[in-house]
């Protein structure tokens, strides 16, 4: 979503598009990130 706004802003220049893609970019920094996030979806143990 956030390649879309900024695409969108691009080509239209608007500020409202611009400061949602900053609000984004900031939600995005924000979340933590999960490295194992393959690992929750295994479907067998692991012995």
């Amino acid at each position: 979503m956030i390649e879309f706004t900024w695409k969108v802003f691009a080509e239209t220049g608007s500020i409202d598009t611009y400061l949602l893609f900053k609000e984004l970019e900031k939600d995005r920094q924000d979340e933590p990130l999960n490295t194992d996030h393959e690992f929750n979806e295994i479907d067998f143990p692991i012995s």
